[in-house]
């Protein structure tokens, strides 16, 4: 039956439920949030709109289109494999804390992408940052507490943009609707753009996720892959489509990222190093602007959800029972973690695009889209950030996780729940890869491309055979890059080393400044009150001496008598 309930209704009510139960009815309200969520999306048809005035203005806060329904979908699916995978957490892992801030979180980021105008889509941006920095505190480590609260302090600095942007836009052009924008002397788009770049994690930005992300706890990361870079991605198809300088951005985010993830030792962390290099891909065909190219970003979004989720499931899985995630400790967990190494395995898989792999129908819409615009150019900086994907996240993590040197450790297989969850994850990557067809009618444009031509697989097929053959060669002559027990630190610099020293630095020179005009003021001060003291004013002084009353009183007559000649 068609309804017009927004999704991010139930999960604000399923939130209150999950905090108020325990034990079993928590862990089956848990699973039925993103189900009831999922048959509400289901009965919404495109095109419903609630609108509501405030302040002379039009708020939508539930818009729906073929574009915001894809991610609806998306983010209920992640919501249930998220939920399914954290059932397990017992009374020492805050499982209260987790799950009510998982399903908030869920809910703000459907809240989002539903959102029609600016304002609607600030409070959604704002609440995003809030439940969400509980999934790195809950960890409880002064590291998770630290990175929490600069992944805090940088995403409601994103919100205070946001909002900034939004004013800016209402004045200039009376309206706060959400829809394309264009970049110009105005500098509204320019603070909207910054704003969505921030939760992208765009070059220079990114060091929020590249340390909050490890930090976090091996459940909530999950959920943190899963939504708040995704609600930018959603926020720029939505607002900068064809914005020619997206295409650039993008570019680098494919690069960059990879020379950092080859030195990391946190296999977490190549996870999300991983995650910045495909969220470029996303920006590129959004910046293209066509609507291949926009469907090809928007596909490899739903895909990336999910085996990037995987990916770091197989990753929490393997630091839930060994509590450890450097590649210099782990190795062998294949002998006693065989399932999760399979299915970590296919993550690896997909996201490295093999055919019948959800990546290989995804990724390659976009690639295809740079050369139907004729930007042979960027087709080949594509090209090397697939391979370089292939090496840290395809090879990397699976082979340092779960193979490499015998670490000695023996364990066994994580939960059942957790299984379940990363089983049903790897299902949905091969399904995307086997039936494109079947996906492709959920993106918003109508699709009119192949992934199966003889061109593409081969193409793919050559890639990943020679990528396979070059790191084989790298590690087998001892040229790879060790796992070092290090800790790589790359835009944070500017504030996690030089932000600090640089307001010490700061205060201490005003703290100077202030001490020596202090005491040159208290100095002069002293002076005069010591030349006072032996002036007419001093107690020796003429002013301080006695005088009788008849001398005061010709002293009167006289300054009387001249008044008077004055003013006559």
């Amino acid at each position: 039956m068609p309804t017009d309930v927004p999704p991010f209704v139930v999960y604000l009510v399923g939130a209150g439920l999950v905090a108020l139960t325990r034990g079993h009815v928590r862990r089956g309200v848990l699973l039925v949030i993103p189900v009831v969520g999922m048959l509400t999306l289901l009965g919404v048809e495109p095109g419903t709109r609630w609108e509501m005035p405030l302040l002379g203005y039009q708020l939508v806060p539930f818009e729906v289109d073929k574009l915001s329904l894809l991610f609806g979908y998306l983010f209920n699916l992640a919501a249930f494999l998220g939920n399914l995978y954290a059932l397990h957490l017992g009374e020492g892992e805050r499982p209260g804390v987790q799950h009510t801030a998982a399903v908030l979180y869920a809910g703000s980021a459907l809240g989002a992408v539903f959102a029609g105008d600016l304002i609607s889509l600030f409070v959604f941006w704002e609440l995003l940052a809030f439940t969400s920095v509980f999934l790195v505190w809950a960890n409880g480590s002064e590291r998770s507490i630290r990175a929490g609260t600069r992944y805090l302090v940088i995403h409601v600095l994103s919100g205070v943009i946001l909002l900034s942007g939004t004013l800016l836009w209402a004045y200039e052009t009376g309206s706060v609707d959400f829809g394309h924008m264009e970049l110009g002397p105005s500098l509204a788009p320019w603070l909207i753009l910054l704003a969505f770049g921030i939760k992208a994690g765009f070059p220079l930005l990114h060091g929020w996720l590249t340390e909050a992300y490890p930090a976090g706890t091996p459940t909530g990361t999950v959920f943190l892959s899963a939504f708040t870079t995704k609600v930018a991605v959603y926020a720029l198809a939505r607002g900068f489509a064809g914005t020619e300088l997206l295409v650039w951005v993008g570019v680098v985010m494919t690069c960059f990222p990879i020379f950092y993830a080859v030195i990391e030792n946190d296999l977490r962390r190549v996870l999300s190093y991983s995650m910045i290099n495909q969220i470029g891909f996303m920006v590129v065909g959004i910046g293209l602007g066509s609507e291949l190219a926009v469907n090809g970003a928007v596909a490899h979004a739903f895909a990336d959800v999910i085996f990037k989720g995987l990916l770091f499931m197989s990753m929490g899985a393997v630091l839930y029972m060994t509590g450890r995630s450097k590649g210099s400790d782990l190795g062998g967990l294949y002998k006693t973690m065989p399932i999760t190494a399979t299915l970590c395995i296919v993550g690896a898989a997909s996201i490295s695009a093999f055919p019948l792999f959800s990546a290989f129908v995804t990724k390659s819409m976009i690639m295809s889209a740079a050369l139907h615009e004729g930007r042979y150019w960027l087709w080949l900086p594509l090209l090397f950030a697939s391979a370089g994907v292939l090496e840290h996240a395809g090879i990397k993590i699976p082979y340092f996780a779960f193979f490499a040197h015998d670490s000695g450790i023996r364990t066994k297989e994580p939960p059942r729940n957790m299984l379940a969850a990363m089983s049903l994850g790897a299902v949905l990557c091969i399904a995307i890869g086997v039936f494109p067809g079947v996906f492709y009618r959920l993106l918003p444009f109508q699709v009119d491309y192949h992934a199966y031509d003889v061109t593409h697989v081969l193409t793919q097929t050559q890639l990943l055979v020679f990528g396979i053959l070059a790191v084989v060669v790298l590690i087998r002559s001892g040229f790879y890059p060790p796992e070092l027990r290090s800790v790589n630190i790359d835009a944070e610099w500017v504030y996690r080393w030089l932000g600090p020293r640089l307001v010490r630095f700061v205060g201490d020179a005003v703290g100077s400044f202030d001490r020596a005009v202090r005491g040159a003021a208290l100095a002069a001060l002293d002076a005069l009150l010591h030349n006072s003291a032996r002036g007419p004013a001093g107690p020796s002084g003429l002013l301080s001496r006695t005088w009788p009353t008849g001398s005061m009183v010709l002293w009167v007559a006289i300054l009387l008598g001249v008044s008077l000649f004055l003013y006559l």
